[in-house]
């Protein structure tokens, strides 16, 4: 039987910006830079493949809960062994 570990973290986003990546700000909290403008789900995307590249998981273990229109996001990360 396989063991659900899914950690709920905050994420603060900055669309538009020049040099992309993940920061983690505190535990459980990260700062996700973005090429992408926060405009038809393209920043939302962005921020999905560059979570799932710092975590070393697919990005289907990867969802955002809330704050799909907003810069403040709560996005849950399943760790699960396969």
């Amino acid at each position: 039987m396989r063991k659900k570990e899914i950690v709920y973290i905050k994420v603060k986003v900055q669309p538009r910006s020049s040099k992309p990546g993940v920061e983690e700000i505190s535990p459980g909290e990260f700062k996700v830079r973005v090429q992408a403008p926060p405009a038809q789900g393209e920043a939302n995307k962005e921020i999905l493949k560059r979570l799932s590249d710092h975590f070393d998981l697919p990005s289907s273990r990867i969802v955002i809960l809330r704050g799909h229109k907003s810069r403040q996001k709560l996005v849950s990360v399943d760790f699960s062994k396969s």
